[in-house]
């Protein structure tokens, strides 16, 4: 599992100012936790995280390799609301099975568990082969900054909220969930062999279709284009079918 860091957010501007900024509706907290992502204004990924409510504070839940970098941004962007922002030393749990009391169902898939955030110990889970059997990209692998959320299954995964108003990198994906038709994205492909993540994906007549990334019991994510992704592809000295 990527390391992660827990950011509290405390404030009576709180929810107010997360949703103005973040892809999915923020009231979804009064239901649990809230999976969600913050774009640039030409509509690419920048970061995820989740959300949880902690009384009358929002925990958010990110990598820790973003986390420091993200604390600084919402800083910046929260102006004079009535935020503060609290880069703290908590720790994330998870396991799978029945949610236990206290934690949280992962958002995003019912085979993804639960997560806590008191220190409770983790479960000995193979997180990357549940990844690849459902397609959930994971930050600084499938996710980065040339990502486009549609194309990473956020619909599905329960990450974005088409209803919810604006926020920032809304119209770029408003207008490609409802004017365009997805020519390019993540998708499980069978895989024979193994290659580097991040190998391209060739054709059988030296076409690139696409990205091989995270790969586990014969099943691997992969970026492709859609149009090329007819026939075998082929990922160094691996085989690819989507």
């Amino acid at each position: 599992m990527t390391e992660r860091s827990i950011i509290t957010l405390t404030g009576s501007d709180t929810r107010k100012f997360l949703q103005g900024l973040t892809t999915n509706d923020v009231d979804g907290l009064d239901r649990g936790a809230v999976y969600t992502a913050i774009l640039t204004p030409q509509g690419k990924f920048m970061v995820d995280f989740f959300l949880v409510a902690e009384g009358d504070n929002v925990l958010l839940d990110v990598a820790a390799s973003e986390a420091e970098a993200l604390t600084k941004r919402l800083t910046m962007y929260k102006l004079r609301s009535d935020v503060t922002l609290t880069l703290t030393d908590r720790t994330v749990s998870r396991g799978v099975g029945p949610i236990p009391e206290g934690a949280f169902a992962d958002p995003r898939h019912p085979d993804l568990g639960w997560r806590a955030y008191d220190g409770r110990p983790s479960e000995d889970v193979d997180w990357d082969a549940i990844r690849v059997a459902h397609c959930i990209p994971e930050t600084g692998i499938e996710l980065n900054p040339d990502t486009y959320i549609l194309e990473a299954g956020f619909e599905r995964l329960h990450g974005v909220d088409f209803k919810k108003g604006c926020y920032v990198g809304q119209e770029v994906t408003a207008r490609m969930k409802h004017k365009t038709e997805l020519r390019k994205g993540l998708a499980s492909v069978a895989i024979e062999g193994s290659a580097p993540v991040g190998t391209p994906l060739m054709t059988e007549s030296g076409k690139e279709a696409g990205t091989l990334f995270t790969q586990s019991n014969g099943r691997a994510i992969a970026y492709l284009r859609f149009d090329r992704a007819t026939g075998p592809l082929t990922a160094a000295s691996a085989t690819v079918t989507a």
